[in-house]
């Protein structure tokens, strides 16, 4: 085999790899066959790559029954996967976080984390600024969430409501020294969604796979406090 053909082989292994942890990232546990209907491949090939990935540690699974036959193995992302996505330099972040409390306070902190989130507040209402309906500044707002390295989709439901979701979040390291980023979150939504109410489901910081937001048109409740 040449150098050539080594190379390209490699690169072809890691795109697929990393289009597992993607899939693994957005939607949760998932068995080799369940991966293998979405990548086109077969879920032998599927497998090997798997128990690759977890000889590096950034896979494990559990076992989950079925009602006939062996237990399936439920495939989910440890966290040292989460190098593959991104971080927004979020332990730096953190750091920088902690100086400023640690010289100018808390108050000088909660300063800027709110001019932080003015500065995306005015970055988002430009690009929302002709859109009416909910359903699309909500995909919008996914689409700008996702370019910033959230991997940010809406479901709509059968209620009439939606669900925003964030798959990653690229400032976790920082939001765990500082959850009043998270609270800053939520009340930017609120401003966006005007009229809407925005509840959070599920939060990472509690340990949950991934942050959701349950958005429901009408009057929207008081913004969050720190």
């Amino acid at each position: 085999m040449t150098k050539k053909t080594t190379s390209k082989k490699r690169r072809k292994e890691f795109q697929t790899r990393k289009a597992i942890l993607d899939i693994l990232k957005q939607q949760g546990p998932q068995d080799s066959q369940t991966i293998a209907g979405q990548l086109g491949v077969t879920a032998m090939a599927v497998r090997q790559h798997l128990y690759a990935l977890q000889d590096e540690k950034l896979l494990t699974y559990t076992e989950a029954p079925r009602p006939k036959g062996r237990p399936a193995k439920m495939w989910e992302l440890t966290a040292g996967a989460n190098k593959f996505f991104p971080n927004g330099n979020s332990e730096l972040l953190a750091d920088m976080l902690g100086l400023i409390d640690h010289v100018l306070g808390a108050e000088a902190l909660g300063q800027v984390i709110d001019m932080r989130a003015q500065n995306q507040l005015q970055v988002y209402q430009a690009r929302l600024a002709e859109v009416g309906s909910l359903a699309e500044r909500l995909e919008i707002l996914a689409e700008i969430r996702t370019a910033e390295g959230y991997m940010a989709e809406v479901q709509p439901q059968e209620d009439g409501s939606f669900l925003l979701i964030e798959n990653h979040c690229p400032i976790c390291t920082a939001a765990q020294a500082c959850q009043k980023f998270c609270s800053a979150e939520q009340n930017l939504f609120r401003s966006l969604l005007a009229g809407a109410s925005v509840q959070r489901q599920d939060y990472i910081l509690d340990g949950a796979r991934r942050c959701t937001y349950e958005i429901r048109p009408g009057v929207d409740l008081a913004p969050e406090k720190d």
